[in-house]
């Protein structure tokens, strides 16, 4: 009878075991000293000149909180208590739509407010997107996509790009996007917001952060109380309309009643033409008095639910310079050219046990 192959053994794995191993691996990479104090030195100087030729970046903060009516009141005491407990009660009786709560983060990363920014000035000569795409080297890169040969330009608030220009701006905001640029609750109980813009220029960061918070702000403002303002605008519209209807039909009955003081009292022809007008100037006053009224009511209900934004810390010159420091630098190439040599060493060392 054919017998089966018995298993391979397996050794049971044991921490002690596996401790040895490495300590002997430690002791076998260390027999080349002489060698791995020059590569510990090469990754030194390797460390030291990255930090030296690392391009500085500067970080524009920008702070501000959103105050709406609607947040208010009970609903909000409670959204706020259940925040210290790790829920988000944020839609319960308080503000609703798109535009309420955490949405207003994903409303300023939105692409197209952003694209709206770049197009704001940088100087009286150039855009910021101009200057982004200079800082990047970016203008000179899309140069192969120019028709002309010339450096793509984007004149401010420009509301005709061409094809090529939408798509290059389209790539800068992804740039943007990628971690450029962010926006973040400081605390879940409040109301606050923290956005931060990292570029490396430091111009370009501040402009960019006040800016991008600007087209927001509007943009937020106006969406959020669009419906109200329409309907203010459409009652201003009709109570103008019927006020300057209201002088034409007072007049005209002040003087219909002037010209029967002359009239033979046996006409009663010009007595109903009085009335006639009398009682259009009534009907007239009296929509004029609910128009106003309404419009009154419109307009408090527009201050009501108009939000504020309102900044409390803005980025200020100088900006947060961040670099590379030296001592950082030198550290992790010590460190990487260290991990680099053992692991090189130790596999050559399997090499050769399995050739031999």
């Amino acid at each position: 009878m054919n017998q089966e192959p018995a298993y391979p053994y397996e050794p049971e794995f044991s921490f002690n075991k596996l401790l040895v191993d490495r300590i002997n691996d430690v002791k076998y990479v260390l027999q080349f000293k002489k060698t791995l104090a020059l590569v510990l030195i090469a990754g030194a100087l390797l460390g030291a000149l990255t930090a030296w030729r690392w391009t500085p970046t500067y970080t524009a903060r920008l702070t501000f909180v959103v105050d709406d009516a609607k947040s208010g009141g009970g609903a909000g005491g409670l959204a706020s208590l259940a925040g210290q407990f790790g829920f988000n009660l944020d839609g319960l009786g308080g503000a609703s739509g798109v535009l309420a709560g955490d949405n207003v983060q994903e409303l300023i990363k939105s692409q197209k407010l952003i694209k709206k920014t770049l197009l704001t000035p940088y100087d009286s000569t150039q855009t910021l997107a101009d200057r982004y795409a200079a800082v990047y080297k970016l203008d000179k890169k899309w140069l192969k996509y120019s028709p002309n040969g010339k450096t793509v330009r984007f004149p401010a608030d420009d509301k005709h790009n061409t094809r090529l220009q939408d798509s290059l701006l389209h790539e800068m905001t992804t740039m943007i996007l990628g971690g450029e640029f962010g926006i973040a609750k400081t605390d879940k109980k409040l109301g606050f917001f923290e956005v931060n813009t990292t570029m490396r220029d430091e111009k370009l960061a501040m402009l960019f952060c006040t800016r991008m918070i600007r087209q927001s702000t509007d943009f937020f403002i106006s969406t959020k109380t669009k419906r109200l303002r329409n309907n203010v605008n459409r009652l201003q519209h009709r109570a103008d309309s019927i006020g300057q209807i209201l002088n034409r039909k007072t007049y005209a009955a002040s003087a219909a009643n002037q010209s029967l003081l002359d009239l033979n009292p046996a006409y009663t022809t010009a007595n109903a033409n009085v009335d006639i007008r009398e009682r259009d100037k009534i009907v007239l006053s009296t929509i004029f008095s609910e128009t106003v009224k309404n419009l009154e009511s419109s307009k408090t209900m527009l201050a009501q639910e108009t939000p504020t934004v309102q900044v409390v810390d803005e980025p200020e010159l100088p900006l947060k310079k961040n670099r590379l420091k030296y001592s950082i630098g030198i550290l992790t190439g010590i460190l990487l050219s260290g991990i680099l040599f053992s692991f090189y060493v130790l596999l050559s060392r399997k090499t050769v046990k399995k050739v031999v």
